[in-house]
């Protein structure tokens, strides 16, 4: 199986300005993310990026690193323009993994490209793992996922879903209540297509991405994970405590 992962690696950030270049484990956060996406066996990698810094240090730590627009208001839209400038057939499979991932299991992004080529049907791949507590089943920061019964996901949100009439604590045992990891793999058609289409309603509302290729009409099969990311970095205390986990392996 041949597929391509590109990690979008946008410099400004509102919580932690320039997050992916800095230092973590004595090297910029990104050339970690990148060292994972290389260890999927993807047959290429690319840093897709508004900024020229990002372009020289990912250059500095052997990286190919193409630059893409600035207006673009997500990681998807970089990997669509990428894509497109690259001419890369529909059926091709491409994974989003984002540059602020630096303890994304090799393991599991190859999973989501594999799903993708052995799900025929599917536009879209992902992964979700178990829910263990009924703290995670109400958290809104937990997304949610249930499924069918090939896998292909029904509906995404931040409440606990499925509800339970009888009460929540019901529904842990069941096969139902699933916690959505924030990893794609994509047919480049299907890329194109929600790249192209403005934000959909229920999207909106859950400020779930996911949705709107729901929303579109795009199958998207649910892989139980089989192998669970670290945390991502978002803050100062985020990054604090993924050099930890990093400096104790």
């Amino acid at each position: 199986m041949n597929f391509r992962v590109v990690i979008p690696a946008r410099l400004g950030s509102t919580r932690l300005p320039g997050k992916v270049l800095l230092p973590l484990a004595g090297k910029p956060m990104l050339a970690h993310v990148h060292e994972r996406a290389v260890e999927s066996g993807a047959s290429e990698v690319f840093i897709a990026t508004d900024s020229d810094e990002v372009i020289h240090n990912a250059h500095g730590f052997g990286a190919q690193a193409l630059p893409t627009r600035a207006e673009h208001a997500s990681g998807s839209d970089r990997l669509a323009e990428l894509a497109e400038r690259l001419g890369w057939a529909d059926d091709d499979i491409v994974v989003n993994l984002q540059g602020d991932e630096p303890l994304m299991p090799g393991m599991l992004i190859r999973q989501v490209a594999q799903a993708l080529a052995d799900y025929q049907a599917a536009d879209i791949a992902t992964a979700c793992t178990a829910i263990k507590s009924l703290d995670e089943y109400c958290n809104p920061n937990a997304v949610k996922v249930v499924r069918d019964a090939q896998n292909f996901a029904l509906y995404f949100s931040r409440a606990p879903i499925p509800h339970w009439r009888d009460g929540p604590a019901q529904v842990l045992p069941a096969m139902g209540a699933w916690r959505h990891l924030g990893i794609y793999a994509y047919r480049v058609s299907a890329l194109k297509c929600f790249s192209a289409a403005p934000p959909a309603p229920l999207e909106q509302c859950e400020s779930l991405e996911q949705l709107r290729a729901l929303s579109l009409g795009l199958r998207m099969v649910v892989v139980d994970a089989a192998a669970l990311p670290g945390p991502g970095v978002d803050t100062a205390a985020d990054l604090a405590h993924v050099e930890a986990l990093l400096e104790a392996e």
